[in-house]
């Protein structure tokens, strides 16, 4: 079995919360379906290291000019305050075309209204932090398809607001086949409702 790559896109203030349970949880074996099938790797517009919101530095695996996007299982864009610096373009360049190659694109928070100003939210069923917020960015004409939901996944876009990482997670687990259904949904329970009957449930199903 050929390990594949889950790619984090990482810049300054990168809001550590929203990513947490999808990284952790792709890059732990326990009670995966293929223990070993996929790895987090990042990438950054540069090697430069970046700080998130959190404070903590982190120094990209790869810098994006030497990136291959094909190779990808699939790439997270998380939340933070400069998804509308110029220094971002670069990967939402290519984040634009990713969906139509096949390769899906999970974003969260702020960089749901990147998506939204490239037009990749027109005409897929999404979310965000509120529709008001997606109303604001220039060029997004997608207000029709928008759902109140904490995460949405249309095809091979994935959205969620600030508050969503949990349904964020799972709705990336479900795309990348990670789990088995009840343990995803053991897993999910435990992680929502921290009820013990969920780890129990988790431990049975796996």
């Amino acid at each position: 079995m050929q390990t594949r790559d889950v790619h984090l896109y990482v810049c300054d203030t990168l809001a550590d919360w929203e990513i947490g349970y999808a990284i952790a949880h792709i890059n732990s074996p326990q009670f995966q379906k293929q223990p070993g099938r996929y790895r987090v790797r990042t990438l950054g517009a540069t090697k430069r290291p970046v700080t998130t919101m959190g404070g903590v530095t982190i120094v990209p695996d790869l810098a994006l000019e030497s990136w291959k996007p094909s190779e990808s299982a699939l790439l997270i864009l998380p939340g933070g305050d400069r998804w509308d610096r110029k220094e971002q373009q670069g990967v939402l360049e290519i984040a634009r075309d990713l969906p139509a190659q096949g390769v899906p694109v999970a974003a969260i928070c702020g960089a749901t209204a990147a998506l939204a100003q490239l037009g990749l939210l027109d005409t897929r069923k999404h979310t965000s932090n509120a529709k008001q917020y997606l109303e604001m960015q220039p060029g997004y004409h997608g207000s029709a398809h928008y759902l109140e939901q904490p995460a949405v996944s249309d095809g091979n876009v994935i959205t969620a607001g600030a508050t969503g990482a949990l349904t964020f997670a799972r709705a990336i687990f479900e795309r990348l086949e990670l789990y088995s259904e009840r343990v995803l949904s053991a897993w999910y329970g435990l992680y929502g409702t921290g009820e013990a009957r969920y780890y129990f449930e988790l431990l049975q199903a796996a």
